[in-house]
């Protein structure tokens, strides 16, 4: 199933949402298409271009979040499916400063890992395990770069206003 950006009448991202509701939008009158996929959805008697990326007509009040869930497909899309220490393909979530030792379960101390590293690492510390983080850990400042989680389209980069991290 596509998928299509949503916009706010602003041009500031919402959702990503299938294309098929995209297109119920811009035939209700709701919404205008901005790009297009170069497809067509097809009825008895026309056709319409499937949307890539639609703009509201009218603004939506976004209500205020503080901060994004911590969750394992949040921090598979932060370190974008790849294990932080040795940058094979992540399985499992591993905390830097493993829970046993204090350490807690707060987005700088849960990284993406691979299972032989995870597994490799157990209960140690990073100086006891010898491995090192490619890039240390942080809590994301927006919800826009997890928008995008699988695929995303070039013609989404210029409506989003942080790069956004893919698998």
């Amino acid at each position: 199933m596509s998928r299509s950006l949503l916009l706010n009448a602003t041009y500031e991202a919402l959702c990503v949402l299938p294309s098929r509701r995209a297109v119920t939008l811009v035939l209700e009158g709701k919404a205008e298409m901005i790009h297009g996929t170069g497809r067509a959805f097809h009825a008895a008697n026309f056709a319409i271009a499937e949307p890539s990326v639609v703009r509201l007509a009218y603004y939506v009040k976004v209500p205020y979040q503080t901060r994004v869930a911590l969750n394992r497909r949040a921090v598979f899309a932060r370190d974008g499916y790849r294990c932080q220490y040795c940058g094979a393909a992540a399985e499992n979530i591993d905390h830097v400063v493993p829970r046993s030792r204090g350490g807690t379960h707060t987005w700088d101390n849960v990284v993406a890992a691979c299972r032989r590293c995870n597994t490799g690492k157990e209960d140690r510390m990073l100086h006891e395990s010898g491995l090192t983080l490619r890039r240390l850990p942080y809590q994301p400042k927006e919800r826009v770069w997890l928008l995008a989680h699988g695929s995303m389209r070039e013609e989404w980069q210029p409506y989003l206003r942080t790069p956004v991290l893919t698998g």
